[in-house]
């Protein structure tokens, strides 16, 4: 007899559940119908520990992704790198004695993808030179920016996007974002331009020459662009952990970082120098071995600039999914992720509503994209994967991002609504 209670109590609830769960569908439907009709939509809410799909459509569709391709990005690097990978900037020398307070070689400096190295940064390291005592260089300084390749910049980013400006060179070695302010006066008024680094090894090896002889050590040899040699001693090193760059990333969409771990990230996985194939081979493997839904999605770069850039609902669920269930790196990447109401991207967005600081996800825009993915917990404990992107050709990012924020604003009063 409390075997068939049980029973009937088992098929009560599940009947309650199927009902609310096909309320909430409909009533995404009724938020969907009210679009501009040529609006192109790929959706996928889903329950991870439980495998249930909430709502559906079209998400075997590939789509334009903008900014949700950070989080292949992201995702990939913290997998292939380790939480605790370092990506920095070191100076290096082949001088391998440096006890009588000379350099008797040349002075390197090398990027290894901190792509957030400042000029205080540098200074940092001219500081510790003098730590060690170095009061004279007798060969040249020499910029290093050959961990990944020199390809700084890209014909598939589209300048005239209204969601990005033009990025600076892309590389290895980077001061202060490959990017210059200088004050020049114009129609009788001083103002400051910035302006694009156009060589970033150079530029750095210049800048840290300046900085050494400011410093009162001499430096005998010029200033070049080079390759540090195999055997060489490390003399001192700044850098940044994967975890803090890509909270960056995904916090703020920042499309210069993502793009220089983007390389970074090949030439990590490769082995060899970086360059955006073996980049995107390390991602293709990513989701093969991770048995995510791959057809139809191509990631061409790291940011989500590129149009050839094409994903699924799919893709991205399964993404969002396979770090759900990773012990090691979940909490790094979803602490990467910009909180609704609060942070990043999404501070101003979901505020006095239930998904307020309850919703973590990543944004993307382009010209006629929206998207938005993350992770959604619910008040009874649940936790949901959302991914939405819609294409457009009518309206502005303003009111698809609305439309997004009342699909998540829904889910996240179910779990009050199923219960009245």
């Amino acid at each position: 007899m409390i075997k068939i209670f049980l029973f009937i109590i088992v098929l009560l609830s599940n009947i309650s559940f199927a009902t609310s769960k096909e309320e909430i569908a409909n009533k995404i439907a009724e938020i969907l119908a009210g679009m501009p009709p040529n609006t192109s939509s790929g959706i996928l809410i889903y329950n991870p520990l439980t495998q249930d799909t909430i709502f559906a459509l079209n998400e075997y569709k590939p789509m334009t992704p903008a900014s949700l391709t950070k989080l292949f990005t992201t995702a990939t690097s913290l997998t292939v790198m380790g939480n605790d990978h370092k990506l920095s900037t070191k100076l290096l020398t082949d001088d391998l004695d440096i006890s009588d307070g000379t350099i008797n070689g040349n002075l390197y400096i090398k990027g290894f993808g901190n792509a957030v190295f400042s000029d205080s940064d540098l200074q940092e390291l001219v500081d510790r030179l003098i730590q060690r005592g170095i009061k004279n260089i007798s060969g040249n300084i020499i910029g290093d920016d050959s961990y990944v390749d020199d390809i700084y910049t890209r014909e598939d980013w589209i300048e005239e996007e209204g969601a990005n400006i033009q990025l600076p060179p892309v590389s290895a070695l980077v001061l202060d974002r490959n990017k210059i302010t200088t004050r020049k006066k114009i129609r009788r008024r001083y103002r400051y331009i910035t302006e694009m680094v156009k060589n970033p090894p150079m530029f750095v090896a210049n800048r840290l020459n300046e900085k050494l002889k400011s410093a009162g050590i001499e430096v005998n040899g010029k200033v070049l662009v080079g390759i540090t040699p195999m055997k060489s001693y490390p003399l001192a090193e700044k850098s940044i952990l994967l975890n803090d760059l890509i909270a960056l990333i995904n916090k703020h969409s920042d499309n210069f970082l993502a793009e220089c771990l983007f390389k970074t990230l090949g030439a990590e996985s490769s082995g060899v120098q970086g360059n955006s194939f073996f980049s995107q081979q390390a991602i293709e493997k990513f989701l093969k071995e991770n048995s995510i839904h791959s057809a139809g999605t191509e990631i061409m770069d790291g940011s989500g600039i590129s149009r050839s850039d094409q994903v699924t609902a799919l893709a991205i669920n399964g993404l969002l999914e396979k770090m759900y269930f990773d012990l090691i790196h979940y909490d790094e990447f979803y602490n990467s992720l910009t909180i609704a109401g609060v942070d990043g991207t999404l501070g101003g967005r979901l505020m006095g509503t239930k998904a307020e600081n309850n919703f973590r996800g990543k944004t993307g825009s382009l010209n006629g994209v929206s998207g938005l993915a993350g992770y959604l917990s619910l008040q009874n404990g649940d936790d949901l994967i959302v991914t939405i992107i819609f294409e457009f050709n009518k309206g502005g990012w303003g009111y698809y991002r609305d439309v997004q924020d009342q699909i998540v604003t829904l889910l996240a009063n179910w779990d009050i609504e199923s219960s009245d």
